[in-house]
């Protein structure tokens, strides 16, 4: 009778652990809080909503509602760092944003805001990074979701640059493309060409949406003082006091998500919203976005 017991259970805590990451925790929404101290003296705090990785697919509203009411957070400046989409659905996305399209933002994008996910082992997840294969022609409507985006006044960063005055202060904006599917345009002469940041910028901020070493090494060698990214999904399934198994890039998998310091940078990782829909679970690392307080030095 008691090894019966003990069998029961020992089925009974993998079948608990599967229905709880695929049914319970992909709805149990964080917003994970920092504060940084990048601003210089006398300038006013900001508020960054760092939004990342929504993988929307059309049923799932509870996701699209529950960001739909960030605008709650009252946020000064809004970064999304892709991965929007994992179907054809950019009116549904937009809509998503509609409310947060009215903030000053910028957004890079995510190989799956190009190319549709494809059915694949999740297991091979563990042993490498994904990839968008061979394919070159997107096959999402990508031009339709930069353009509504634009339309709401964001700036697409794309190896491109912009800036905007943000209570006071004049942020200087950086962007590289998406370096898991090699549309990051790092330019090296005798010197770093690009990314670049204005001198005479309060802050400076890259972002861009896969975190790659090479990309963190470009935007810190440019003098960044926040880098921005995603990418990761926190790992998407965490083990219990030891953390991501993978980060689905060349990061350290104890950096897979939080914020942590970069050489002379600092580095916001997004756990991200979502998921592949043919890998649809979270364990032990819930969907979030970033809400960063950014504030002067030495506070």
């Amino acid at each position: 009778m008691k090894k019966r017991a003990l069998a029961a259970a020992a089925l009974a805590l993998p079948a608990s652990a599967g229905l709880w990451s695929a049914v319970v925790e992909p709805h149990l929404f964080a917003i994970r809080r920092h504060t940084l101290p990048v601003l210089p003296a006398g300038h006013e705090s900001i508020r960054v909503l760092h939004v990342s990785d929504l993988h929307l697919a059309p049923w799932q509203r509870h996701r699209a509602r529950w960001v739909s009411a960030l605008t709650r957070l009252e946020p000064d400046v809004v970064v999304n760092t892709g991965d929007n989409l994992t179907a054809d659905i950019v009116p549904e996305v937009l809509d998503v944003f509609t409310g947060l399209l009215d903030v000053p933002g910028v957004f890079v994008l995510g190989s799956n805001d190009f190319f549709s996910p494809k059915p694949k082992n999740p297991a091979a997840y563990l042993t490498s990074p994904s990839a968008a294969g061979h394919r070159t022609e997107p096959d999402l409507d990508v031009d339709a979701l930069v353009r509504g985006f634009e339309d709401g006044g964001w700036h697409l960063l794309d190896n491109a640059e912009a800036s905007l005055t943000i209570r006071g202060t004049r942020i200087d904006f950086c962007g590289l493309g998406d370096a898991h599917i090699d549309r990051d345009r790092i330019r090296v002469t005798d010197e770093l060409e690009y990314p670049r940041f204005d001198g005479d910028a309060d802050l400076r901020i890259g972002v861009t949406h896969a975190p790659y070493s090479r990309t963190l090494e470009a935007f810190a060698s440019a003098g960044a003082d926040l880098i921005m990214a995603g990418h990761t999904h926190g790992g998407q399934i965490r083990v219990p006091f030891w953390g991501a198994p993978v980060t689905n890039c060349d990061l350290d998998r104890t950096r897979a998500r939080g914020v942590f310091p970069y050489r002379q940078s600092l580095v916001a990782v997004s756990a991200g919203l979502g998921f592949s829909r043919y890998s649809p679970v979270r364990f032990a690392c819930r969907p979030e976005v970033g809400l960063l307080t950014l504030v002067p030095h030495g506070r």
